[in-house]
């Protein structure tokens, strides 16, 4: 596992909004279109990828967030132990996907950092540097949006009333981060 130092190293909270980095947990994207993908897939996540737009699935282990037609990032629910970069889901959908030809599993856990938001102003934030409309998003639990965050790309995924996850790149954290902690002092 990457070695890094996390650009937030404790809780914050502001008027009703906390923020914490959720780490370490596994993320793994997912590209596929054929039949026996989606089989396979099923099979080693137990549970259905989504298909429709914008949304996601979970089981009580695992989540996985619709991305585009054919790819999904496929999140643990659960924290892993920091000094593993080897996750035996992983092995077993890459032999089972990759080296089939089926499609392809790439674990993106240390490129993506893993925030989480919670409280009755996370909409707000997001709506004060985000161009997405987040109207119908936050009455959605489960529903998900590749948007931009302060001209950052970010994935936020609604986990229910006032709580949500948001993914943004590593490189990016630090950046986002600052951002966050300047706007919530805001709100």
């Amino acid at each position: 596992m990457l070695n890094y130092n996390s650009p937030i190293d404790n809780q914050i909270n502001y008027n009703d909004l906390s923020i914490k980095e959720i780490s370490p947990i596994m993320k793994l994207n997912l590209r596929g279109s054929k039949r026996e993908f989606f089989t396979t897939v099923g099979k080693h996540l137990d549970m259905i990828l989504p298909t429709e737009a914008n949304t996601s699935s979970s089981s009580s282990k695992l989540t996985s967030i619709w991305l585009s037609p054919d790819e999904w990032l496929v999140v643990s629910n659960d924290k892993i132990e920091k000094d593993t970069n080897k996750y035996d889901l992983e092995e077993d959908l890459y032999n089972s996907i990759s080296k089939t030809s089926l499609g392809a599993v790439v674990d993106v856990t240390d490129q993506l950092v893993m925030l989480e938001l919670k409280g009755a102003n996370i909409y707000e934030l997001f709506s004060s540097g985000s161009p997405f409309n987040f109207n119908d998003f936050k009455e959605k639990k489960g529903s998900t949006t590749q948007t931009l965050l302060n001209s950052i790309d970010v994935i936020i995924h609604n986990k229910g009333e006032n709580l949500a996850n948001l993914f943004v790149r590593r490189s990016f954290s630090e950046h986002l981060y600052s951002w966050i902690n300047d706007s919530a002092s805001r709100l």
